[in-house]
């Protein structure tokens, strides 16, 4: 998301951009727009660090996409109250330096399981320590913004796709998969979900930042959503309808999210934001970059 969101900004030229990486980052995914950004080193544990950057940067907007420990497998992790810890650091160093704008990345996993079409005023009941910390973060970061008087946004997300994502989520997963000619081991699938391109998704992010009016928070999905088999056999189709896909070969797991749709109309209307990509051609060019990059 970050690198989409970085893509994004270089659109505008009025946009002067940094991007702030943790130490031990390894930043490909920004290899075809590296020369157009400066570029700082600094571990949001570190505060007088992050403070030190900012003061040199003195950025009107920040945009935090960062987190560690996205995957399902860190997702009760103890290790995500380090987050909440971390954004803290920044909003403070941002609200001593000017910072005007604050713009994070939520996540749907601070509502917890519903059924149905969920808007903002949706009741939050995370069942993971990753959407709880995502959940406690919002509201720290919500506090500290307001007592600076710093423009606040918050998105969360539900499901996005695209070139360039972590191989162990499912599309990567499938894809990685089935270009090797191999039989990928996968649940029933009858999860209805919300995905949303990727580059989508970075422009609704850019949209809130380079204005000065939105505020609050925001879901970010297609508002379209999709019986999960149905997009793994788009993604099969377009590698080879031949190739076979095991549904049903993997248990459903116990807090299995069933269902997933983002009701996007406050966006909208702050916006006037609405995803351009269809799901076949974003699914299409995800197909063709992990052809290409393995």
């Amino acid at each position: 998301m970050g690198s989409w969101a970085v893509r994004q900004l270089l659109l505008d030229p009025v946009a002067d951009v940094t991007v702030l990486l943790r130490p031990d980052s390894t930043p490909w995914r920004l290899d075809d727009c590296a020369k157009a950004v400066a570029t700082v080193v600094c571990d949001l544990a570190d505060r007088d660090g992050i403070r030190a950057c900012l003061r040199a940067v003195q950025p009107q907007c920040v945009i935090h996409l960062a987190w560690n420990g996205v995957l399902a497998r860190d997702r009760k992790d103890a290790r995500q109250h380090a987050n909440v810890v971390a954004t803290r650091n920044l909003v403070q160093a941002c609200a001593e330096t000017g910072v005007k704008s604050w713009i994070g990345l939520g996540s749907q996993a601070e509502y917890g399981p519903h059924a149905g079409r969920l808007d903002e005023t949706a009741a939050c009941s995370p069942i993971t320590r990753y959407g709880a910390a995502k959940l406690e973060t919002f509201h720290v970061a919500q506090d500290l913004c307001q007592a600076a008087d710093i423009r606040f946004a918050w998105f969360r997300p539900f499901s996005l796709y695209g070139p360039r994502d972590h191989p162990d989520w499912l599309i990567p997963y499938l894809t990685r998969t089935l270009l090797r000619g191999e039989r990928p081991a996968v649940t029933r699938a009858e999860q209805v979900w919300d995905y949303l391109f990727v580059e989508d998704a970075a422009d609704a992010v850019v949209r809130v930042a380079m204005g000065t009016s939105a505020r609050g928070v925001f879901n970010l999905g297609s508002g379209r959503p999709r019986v999960l088999r149905s997009i793994m056999e788009r993604v099969r189709d377009a590698i080879d309808p031949r190739l076979p896909i095991g549904f049903g070969e993997l248990p459903y797991r116990p807090d299995q999210v069933m269902h997933l749709e983002a009701d996007t109309a406050r966006l909208v209307a702050a916006t006037g934001w609405c995803p351009q990509t269809p799901m076949s051609e974003g699914l299409r060019q995800t197909v063709e970059w992990f052809r290409a990059h393995g």
